[in-house]
């Protein structure tokens, strides 16, 4: 890890750091699909993001809930890429949790950003809030890495 932050770190990092995450769900018929989206983490333990419900993907959490995402740099130099994997079980937030999680869901993360209308997941409109809850957390170990490093590129799980 040439960054020599700690593990837990290098997550953390990553999820505080990047605008968007590749989520990925399975079609009925077992095909995966990956979809980049804008989020916003609660802590590391919840990723909000905004959808429409007739999305691919949206269609997909709400027949199979557990996903899998990954939040990478993908500018990074070629050997000094690092990711974050996270398995998940994703659903739409129900309109009764609306107000109670807004303010952290549809906050403004960047200064180029504003924050996003709340009153705008509901109908008619055509959006609504979406949260993945995460089981695991894991980051990606380069094979040649001094500490952790395998000869292979390999993923080492992080509590965090």
């Amino acid at each position: 890890m040439t960054s020599r932050l700690k593990p837990d770190e290098i997550a953390r990092y990553l999820i505080d750091g990047n605008r968007y995450m590749t989520l990925g769900t399975t079609d009925a018929d077992g095909r995966a699909r990956v979809t980049p989206v804008y989020y916003a983490p609660h802590g590391y333990r919840i990723l909000y993001w905004i959808s429409a419900p007739a999305a691919r993907h949206s269609r997909n959490i709400a027949r199979a809930p557990a996903v899998s995402i990954v939040i990478f740099d993908s500018m990074a130099a070629i050997g000094k890429a690092q990711a974050v994997y996270l398995e998940a079980r994703a659903e739409q937030v129900p309109d009764t949790e609306l107000p109670q999680v807004a303010e952290v869901a549809c906050r403004a993360r960047f200064p180029e950003q504003k924050p996003f209308p709340a009153a705008e997941l509901r109908p008619p409109g055509q959006l609504r809030l979406y949260r993945a809850r995460v089981i695991e957390h894991a980051i990606h170990i380069r094979g040649s890495d001094p500490d952790y490093g395998r000869g292979v590129d390999s993923r080492l799980p992080v509590e965090l």
